[in-house]
């Protein structure tokens, strides 16, 4: 059942001004719009809630983690349903994304029960030492409420309960989250699960709090309120790098962990295009149009050498793609971005392979554009992500010329060499240069499908991501939301039991 409110601090409050829901199929719904007196007191009661739940044990975290977890579950028939009128995402889609979501849960739940993660370290007091040595104990600690935004792509795993909530719950941060306005239905039967699990799990209520948005002052309010000690974002660069402009601003500067975009560069190597140009071609057009190209991993460009195997990969990705129908995209707004940016290609150095024309609604044909290699060094808006199912080819002279462009990209999340056993020497030559470009290097595969485990890595340098030392993905993303607190000749009886147990 939909309240059309927000959750704060355990009570369902409206607002005096509604928005309404444009959902792809099925009805619309009214919601609450966000204000900042909402966001005030979301924060307020967060800073109360952390004193507790920052000093709760991690096998009280990791239940109330799993609870979460079921009780998301609980709801799974509802929020598929509910999930695809908004968005237009297929049901198997938001399946298989909530049991990644309720997965990061439970791999979270599991990681804290392993004390590794808060990095102990112990040196013993050397008292006869010339100067004498204290004692001295060192060890992760949550750096208070985290401000999470959810991200319009992802309506489960980068949202209420996402990736970064469950990142910033397991370190022992309490949360507010502000829910995207492309699907508040979604959030707010999350937002539901997680109100039960707090009841059950006898959790603080202001833990966390889930206000929708609808007004921009709510993003603004939130990462500017100065109780909000670091920010989760995923989405687009120019709204990403408004509000890190707006971290960096206060008077107390935070962290701002904003994944941005990538248009995720395939390097094809010479043998490995001419052994297995249809497979490749295959392989590249089904991860393009994945989800109507709506992944931040989305490959939206492969680099090939000028020649004629370059051309047969060409008409075999041609071919492909103009065998697909158009699809439903998230918003009307990104449809809308998708077609201005075909448009922007169009009206560059790059041939449109297909004639498809995208129609003024929120259906996309994939697009094929190609150009030369000198074409894309020298006009940097070739470079440009266009979110959607968009492919470019760009057609280097030579190895070295392709050496340029790998060097001339920009951060990004992924980057990937095609390669058979004669292109080793070159592919060792890209590797380098690559390490400094990505988060992730994919050899022989396809950067769509990001793995939930320790060692993923989903960040990479500016604009790919804020920070390029973090993930927003795998465990060790719960390392944006502590920091290192050393204590000296400190009691046992007065320090946090996570110290005393080590």
């Amino acid at each position: 059942m939909i309240k059309g409110k927000h959750l704060v601090a355990g009570q369902w409050i409206g607002s005096d001004s509604l928005f309404e829901s444009s959902p792809a199929t099925g009805p619309s719904h009214k919601f609450s719009v966000g204000t900042p007196e909402l966001i005030n007191k979301a924060a307020e009661e967060a800073e109360e809630a952390f004193f507790s739940y920052g000093y709760s044990k991690p096998n009280e975290r990791a239940s109330f983690l799993n609870k979460i977890a079921e009780e998301i579950e609980k709801r799974g028939k509802e929020i598929t349903e509910i999930g695809s009128q908004e968005t237009g995402l297929p049901s198997q889609r938001l399946e298989g994304e909530r049991a990644r979501t309720v997965g990061q849960l439970i791999l979270f739940a599991k990681h804290i029960q392993n004390s590794d993660y808060l990095d102990f370290r112990h040196d013993i007091a050397l008292p006869d030492r010339n100067p004498p040595r204290p004692e001295i104990k060192l060890i992760q600690r949550p750096i208070g409420p985290i401000a999470v935004f959810g991200a319009s792509n992802f309506p489960l795993a980068f949202s209420v309960a996402g990736g970064d909530t469950a990142s910033a719950l397991a370190a022992g941060c309490t949360v507010v989250v502000k829910g995207h306005s492309a699907h508040p239905g979604t959030s707010e039967i999350v937002a539901q699960a997680i109100d039960d699990s707090i009841k059950k799990c006898n959790i603080h209520p202001g833990t966390i709090s889930v206000i929708q948005g609808g007004n921009r002052d709510v993003g603004q309010s939130l990462v500017q309120h100065p109780l909000i000690k670091a920010v989760g974002f995923t989405g687009s660069l120019t709204g990403g790098k408004a509000l890190f402009d707006l971290c960096a601003s206060r008077e107390e500067p935070i962290p701002f962990f904003g994944e941005l975009g990538s248009v995720n560069p395939m390097f094809i190597l010479p043998k490995a295009i001419s052994n297995r140009t249809k497979e490749i071609a295959s392989g590249w057009v089904g991860s393009l149009t994945l989800g109507v190209g709506q992944f931040c991993t989305n490959p939206g460009i492969a680099i090939v050498l000028d020649d004629e195997n370059a051309e047969d990969f060409i008409k075999e990705v041609t071919t492909l793609i103009s065998e697909i129908d158009p699809q439903i995209m998230l918003t009307e707004g990104i449809s809308k971005a998708y077609r201005s940016g075909c448009d922007r290609m169009s009206s560059l150095n790059a041939t449109k392979c297909l004639e498809n024309n995208n129609e003024n609604n929120r259906k996309a044909f994939p697009q094929l554009f190609v150009t030369k290699g000198e074409n894309w060094l020298s006009q940097k808006e070739l470079s440009e992500e266009v979110f959607g199912p968009s492919g470019l080819v760009v057609k280097a002279a030579d190895f070295d010329e392709m050496e340029l462009i790998a060097k001339k990209m920009v951060g990004q999340l992924t980057c990937t060499i095609h390669l058979d056993g004669e292109d080793q020497h070159k592919a060792k030559k890209l590797i380098p240069i690559l390490e400094r470009k990505a988060g992730r290097i994919i050899a022989n595969g396809f950067p769509t499908g990001v793995e939930v485990c320790d060692s993923m890595v989903h960040g990479g340098p500016y604009p790919a991501s804020t920070n390029f030392g973090a993930t927003s993905v795998g465990t060790m993303s719960i390392r944006r939301f502590l920091r290192p607190v050393c204590y000296q000749n400190m009691p046992n009886s007065l320090l946090n039991h996570d110290l005393i147990s080590n």
